[in-house]
């Protein structure tokens, strides 16, 4: 028996720690959530299987991290929601303000990889960040979403490049 199927999840931990890191600071969290038959998300603002909640204080109600689900309740359009989103289906919590945070791998890829062996997930952690490598208990591989201080400098010292291309924007769901 291998030591990754007998500990739980990490991924709801660091949820959890990401989250209260965002609030500290004075950030807004925000999770990207792959939307299935499993999620209870308002179906109006899903695209490509994909929806941004923010799951901040003053956008929430009732807000539960917990180990098995996220749950709360918000309004979209002025209507009141009971969000629930399994924990396996958050693929990314992130500051909206910097971008920092964490991916996650997207269950419809790592149904693929459990298909095509443990190498068909690599794609999706090199896009990412290439030049780093990912840690996980086995099934959540974890990414870094941006590259942060110094602290990620490469082995020459130098601080990373900022990333190419047009900064993205994020379209706030409330």
């Amino acid at each position: 028996m291998s030591l990754s199927t007998d500990l739980p999840s990490t991924r709801p931990y660091l949820i959890r720690a990401l989250y209260d890191w965002c609030t500290d600071n004075g950030f807004t969290p925000y999770v990207a959530v792959y939307v299935d038959g499993t999620v209870q998300v308002p179906r109006e603002h899903v695209k490509n299987n994909e929806i941004v909640l923010n799951i901040s204080f003053d956008a929430t109600s009732a807000l539960k991290l917990g180990n098995e689900f996220i749950e709360f309740r918000a309004r979209f359009g002025g209507t009141a929601r009971e969000i629930m989103v399994p924990i396996d289906r958050v693929i990314a919590i992130y500051a909206r303000e910097n971008g920092q945070g964490m991916a996650f791998p997207n269950p419809a890829q790592q149904a693929g990889a459990s298909a095509g062996g443990p190498a068909a997930a690599l794609p999706l952690m090199a896009a990412a960040e290439p030049d780093k490598p990912a840690v996980g208990d086995g099934d959540n591989k974890i990414v870094p979403l941006t590259q942060g201080s110094s602290a990620h400098a490469g082995d020459d010292g130098e601080p990373p490049k900022p990333p190419a291309g047009p900064r993205p924007a994020l379209k706030r769901v409330k």
